[in-house]
């Protein structure tokens, strides 16, 4: 599914009323509602970009502090992500879109950090679906995105995800990734850090915010988002990250708010090994690897 040729987004999608939209076809009667339910099938030859995009200096700080990145006058690693995560959810609150992007569950990530970005620079950001394929659990699919500064490739990540249903038990694995490592230092989150990434990301899904909301979707209460997972653990180690890098994790087990993890890390022949687990009994919450290129 890569020969689409982009549609253009002009400005700065709002991300609370593709939220909104995201939420509508999860909910009971309205799933039934023609134009709002949405029912499976075949995913759509579709890529969105946005071209000349800049970075507010306030943002970069503000996500920064929060996923405890020291502030520099280049990028965060994750932060072309959040650059990202509105053609994402525009691609999946599309008419186009077979899936319902509430409920669909966040896998694996894998970024690739060609050099570091300046904060000074304009990019163009382009995200496109990949391949549906069968899963144990479902079916999964991918959101690739790309960054180009002034023509050249930057930043690029491919983001996987799984829609539950009948699976295939022979269906390819995904990521082959390292045991985690024992965690050594806890981190103590409180209940209010999924609002708070909310506010910073524009990822608003219910799931993130309150008690209430996430019981409705089957979780005891709000769980952290996985970006703000991978985020921080890349946060820890940001002084021993090359400048070109590939870090791929997978998200293993929800991390529930307010909660206590345990970071670990391991260092390699190339690269880094590292983990989010419980300390109660080392059960993964993340695992993953950050590698040179």
């Amino acid at each position: 599914m890569a020969g689409s040729t982009p549609r253009v987004v002009e400005g700065s999608p709002h991300t609370l009323p593709l939220m909104l939209k995201a939420v509508l076809p999860v909910l009971p009667g309205l799933n039934l509602v023609p134009g709002i339910g949405k029912h499976g099938g075949a995913l759509p030859d579709l890529a969105l970009t946005r071209h000349d995009l800049g970075v507010d200096a306030a943002h970069v700080a503000a996500y920064a502090a929060l996923c405890g990145f020291p502030r520099k006058d280049t990028l965060p690693v994750t932060y072309p992500h959040l650059l990202a995560f509105p053609l994402h959810l525009a691609i999946m609150t599309d008419g186009s879109f077979p899936f319902p992007a509430v409920g669909t569950v966040h896998l694996e990530n894998a970024l690739t950090q060609h050099r570091p970005i300046r904060a000074d620079e304009k990019l163009q950001v382009t995200a496109r679906v990949g391949e549906l394929r069968p899963h144990a659990k479902g079916q999964v699919f991918d959101l690739l995105t790309s960054v180009h500064s002034r023509g050249e490739p930057v930043w690029e990540e491919t983001s996987t995800f799984l829609r539950r249903g009948p699976g295939e038990s022979e269906a390819p694995a995904g990521l082959d990734l390292p045991d985690a490592p024992r965690g050594t230092v806890e981190w103590s989150l409180p209940g209010d850090l999924g609002r708070r990434y909310a506010a910073v990301s524009g990822d608003r899904n219910p799931i993130h915010q309150y008690g209430l909301t996430a019981k409705a979707f089957g979780f005891p209460r709000q769980i952290a988002h996985g970006m703000w997972s991978k985020a921080r653990v890349l946060a820890a180690v940001e002084n021993r990250l090359p400048d070109a890098v590939r870090v791929e994790v997978a998200f293993r087990k929800p991390v529930l708010l307010p909660g206590t993890v345990a970071f670990g890390m391991a260092a390699t022949s190339e690269g880094l090994d590292l983990a989010l687990t419980s300390p109660k009994d080392g059960s993964p919450h993340l695992v993953g690897r950050a590698v040179r290129l």
